[in-house]
């Protein structure tokens, strides 16, 4: 059965905190509110987190994760980021924007795209993430929580643990929680594509 954590978005209680980190250092799989959504996370390494994410979403191993990073500095030990890819990173980060880029071999190769190697990654705007990215002190795996044959994804974490109390280690209630998706950008071409609109805006990329 899984924890149930109610954090304060504003600001989020230490010893929850810590306890979120401690849960995921031990290969726990956590249901999250972020900017554009509830999600599934785990950290890097732990094959069986990744495993039980993809069976919650029922979704194979071509279903890629995307990478949750703290700031650019520690998106660029994942992605190889040139000046002109880190100006566009820079003035729309953090924000519900999930970038395309070439990945850098810290990133595990069944991470990676198996014909681009490419990853994708995005520096999300949520005090509750931003903390948890803190206290583990790496990345963290996620995937969008929508469940198989549902129409809409879940935003109500009373809810989410009705569903997965059986099937996740902790699910975090945060308060209301904004429904929609990252507007995922691809930069690995000579100018952006747009891959799938979203909550972010177009415009700063020309789009």
């Amino acid at each position: 059965m899984s924890q149930f954590f109610n954090i304060n978005l504003d600001n989020p209680q230490p010893r929850l905190i810590t306890q979120t980190a401690d849960i995921l250092r031990k290969g726990g799989v956590i249901a999250y509110a972020t900017d554009s959504g509830y999600a599934l996370g785990c950290m890097l390494g732990y094959g069986d987190a990744q495993a039980r994410i993809r069976q919650i979403r029922g979704v194979d191993d071509k279903h890629f994760f995307t990478l949750l990073c703290r700031n650019l500095s520690e998106l660029g030990n994942y992605a190889v980021v040139s000046n002109s890819q880190f100006r566009l990173l820079k003035a729309n980060t953090p924000g519900v924007y999930t970038f395309i880029l070439n990945a850098t071999r810290e990133v595990p190769r069944k991470l990676q795209h198996p014909k681009r190697s490419t990853i994708g990654i995005r520096v999300p705007d949520h005090r509750i993430v931003q903390a948890i990215l803190e206290a583990i002190d790496a990345p963290l795996l996620s995937m969008t929580l929508s469940l198989p044959n549902d129409d809409v994804a879940l935003t109500e974490a009373w809810e989410i643990r009705d569903r997965l109390e059986q099937q996740v280690d902790l699910v975090i209630d945060a308060g209301a929680c904004v429904a929609g998706a990252t507007t995922v950008i691809n930069l690995t071409g000579e100018s952006p594509e747009l891959v799938r609109e979203g909550l972010g805006a177009l415009a700063p990329f020309g789009l």
